[in-house]
């Protein structure tokens, strides 16, 4: 019987296995990056509804 077993070379595993980490290192700073943006503007969201809702009713009204 034919072992196929420790064909990948040592340093192509540990290649593999730093490209992963630094792809899950990516991820979480995009996720923290991400989510700061989104706590600062949910906190506008309000205000950005209703200039949006202004600027239409202006529209409309042909006073834009």
């Amino acid at each position: 019987m034919l072992d196929m077993r420790g064909k990948l070379e040592v340093e192509t595993l540990l290649k593999v296995v730093l490209g992963l980490i630094a792809v899950l290192l990516v991820i979480e700073v995009l996720e923290a990056i991400l989510g700061t943006l989104a706590s600062v503007f949910g906190l506008f969201v309000p205000i950005i509804q209703l200039a949006i809702g202004v600027l239409i009713v202006l529209w409309l009204l042909d006073q834009l």
